[in-house]
Order: structure tokens, then C-alpha cells, then sequence
């Protein structure tokens, strides 16, 4: 019966999937905001339905008939880091990284035109950026939640706008723990394949939805692996850069696994341990983030002298008209 279940869920996902299953989203989401301790915002607690059932919704943002919002919203899912190795440091901001990209393009087009052809902001990926955008959001929102807190206002319009900015980054860093968010091979294995691997562009969807659906992933089986909450100081960009590092460097596993026997055993040990790990991952890093965001909102704006917009401001870069933070 467990198969037949798995090969209906396979058949439900032949189209090329765009991220984590929606069972995955929910489930991270819901173990993320569950993690959170007394010390944090505990208020999400009461929007963890609202925020566990939208957990997808990021994704319907990416459809065709939407020209303008698939645009913008496509790149955000993922982060092909193969794409980039040239650019070294990691521009902290979004428009840097795109001219940048823009410009290597220009260099290669003529001499390397299969390679120009996917360096672009679709086929790189823009995803820590969004994420970051979502968690600077998240603290004004707290922020604002806060100040009617101490005014001993209503607070149920800034817990809402607090909830959905949990959505977006929920939704960023649940597919930043999938491993095939993270590479060039994100839907099958591109270029050289000394090791056989899959080229079936479905194996995303097999993997994420079809399997994870066909294991009835639940919050029980990733809470216990949420450790204490960390990343409470340090600079939060870097550590979006490692925890998307750490889940790229898992790739190759997703297509070794596909190889033993393209997840059609639900049972397989091996596989089930990687969902785990990885769904857990995202958990731990939303968790964290939504902590980090609670203590940054406990203080006020600090003071940016000159202005992000100054001509005069030692980072300010005259292509984007802005300073990177």
C-alpha cells in the first residue's frame, strides 16, 4: 500500500517542482514557530495555522500569467551557486550582485556563450537576498508589534503583518535547506556525469514532494533533531551564505540516493534520514532567525550616517545609487 501511495504521489508530481512540497513548507514552518522559546516571539505561536497553511504561497507568485511578479519572485527559490564561483566576496546587495552578474556576461558572451547564456539573476538566483529582505521586514514589523504592546494598544494588526513576513521567510529558507536549491543540478544533472547520475529533470519533484508526501512527514519527526537556538550575534547575511553553503554541499547525496532506486521505497532509511536532516535544518535556521529578529526589534533603528542614499557615503556605489548595508 505504501508504495502504491508513492507512486501516486510520484504521478501527482511529474511537472517540475519549484520547492519543497507543500507538506515539507508547512511542516518546517510549524516546528520552526514551535522551537521558539519563552524568551522569543511567542506570539507567532497563535498564527502557526495561518502561517503553516500559506507556507507555499510564495510560489504562486512564480506563475506565468503574472509576467511582472514571476520576474521578480522565480529567482528568489534558489541560489545555483555554481553559477557565481567567480564572484568572490558575495555582494551584500541585490542590485550589485545582478550588475555583476551582468557584467561577467558580458565578458564571456563571445568566448563562452553556453556559459553567458545562464549567468543571468534566473539562473543564479537571488535567494539570501530575499531571505534577508524578509527578516529586515520581520523586525520592523516587530518592532511596530512591540510599541503597541508597551502603549497597551491592540496588537493583532502588527501580530498579521508579523505572520506574513514569517511566510516569505519561512518560505526562503525552507528551500534553501533543500539541497537542489543550491546547485546548477537543481532538476537533473547538468554537463559532465562521470557518475551516471539522473538527468530526468523530475527528480526534484520525486524527491521533495512524491517521497516526503509518501513518508507523511510531521512535525514529531524533526522537532527533537532543533537544538538550542543560536546565531544570536554575528552577521546574519554571512550566515544565510553558510547554512545555504552547508545544504548545497549535500547535492551529490540527493543524486546518489535517486541512483540506488529513485526513491521509490518509502522505507529506505537513507533517504528518510536525509529529509530529516534537511527539514530540520530549515526548521533550526527559521527558529533562529525569527529569535534574532525578536532581540533586534527590542532596540531602535541605529543611526546610519551618512544615509544609505548620500553621495557621500564611503560605500555608496553610483550604479545602484545606494551603500550596501
Amino acid at each position: 500500500m505504501r508504495r502504491l501511495l508513492l507512486a501516486a504521489a510520484l504521478a501527482c508530481s511529474s511537472t517540475v517542482a519549484q520547492a519543497w512540497g507543500g507538506t515539507a513548507h508547512a511542516v518546517i514552518d510549524r516546528a520552526a514557530i514551535q522551537a521558539i522559546p519563552d524568551s522569543g516571539p511567542v506570539f507567532l505561536r497563535r498564527h502557526v495555522d495561518y502561517v503553516a497553511a500559506s507556507a507555499a504561497l510564495p510560489d504562486t507568485w512564480r506563475g506565468d500569467a503574472e509576467g511582472f511578479s514571476k520576474i521578480e519572485e522565480d529567482p528568489n527559490h534558489g541560489w545555483f551557486r555554481e553559477q557565481f564561483t567567480f564572484l568572490r566576496p558575495i555582494p551584500r546587495s541585490r542590485y550589485e550582485f545582478i550588475l555583476s552578474l551582468y557584467k561577467h556576461y558580458e565578458a564571456i558572451k563571445d568566448s563562452d556563450p553556453a556559459t553567458a547564456a545562464r549567468t543571468n539573476v534566473r539562473w543564479t538566483g537571488t535567494l539570501p537576498y530575499a531571505a534577508m529582505e524578509a527578516y529586515e521586514r520581520l523586525i520592523v514589523c516587530m518592532r511596530a508589534y512591540r510599541a503597541a504592546q508597551a502603549r497597551g494598544s491592540d496588537t493583532g494588526v502588527h501580530e498579521q503583518n508579523c505572520a506574513f513576513q514569517a511566510i516569505r521567510l519561512g518560505h526562503y529558507i525552507g528551500d534553501g535547506s533543500q539541497p537542489l536549491h543550491d546547485s546548477v543540478n537543481s532538476d537533473g544533472w547538468r554537463g559532465s556525469n562521470p557518475n551516471d547520475y539522473t538527468r530526468d529533470r523530475s527528480i526534484h519533484g520525486r524527491f521533495e514532494s512524491g517521497f516526503v508526501d509518501a513518508i507523511g512527514l510531521k512535525v514529531a519527526d524533526i522537532l527533537p533533531r532543533i537544538g538550542a537556538p543560536g546565531h544570536r550575534t554575528g552577521d546574519m547575511f554571512d550566515a544565510v551564505l553558510a547554512f545555504l553553503d552547508q545544504s548545497g554541499d549535500r547535492m551529490e547525496r540527493v543524486y546518489q540516493l535517486e541512483k540506488r532506486d529513485g526513491f521509490r521505497d518509502p522505507a529506505d532509511k537513507d533517504v528518510r534520514a536525509l529529509v530529516y536532516e534537511r527539514t530540520a535544518a530549515g526548521a533550526t535556521m527559521l527558529r533562529d532567525m525569527l529569535c534574532r529578529a525578536w532581540d533586534e526589534s527590542a532596540t531602535p533603528p541605529r543611526p546610519v550616517s551618512p544615509s544609505p542614499l548620500d553621495f557621500s557615503n564611503p560605500r555608496f556605489n553610483p550604479e545602484t545609487g545606494s551603500a550596501a548595508p
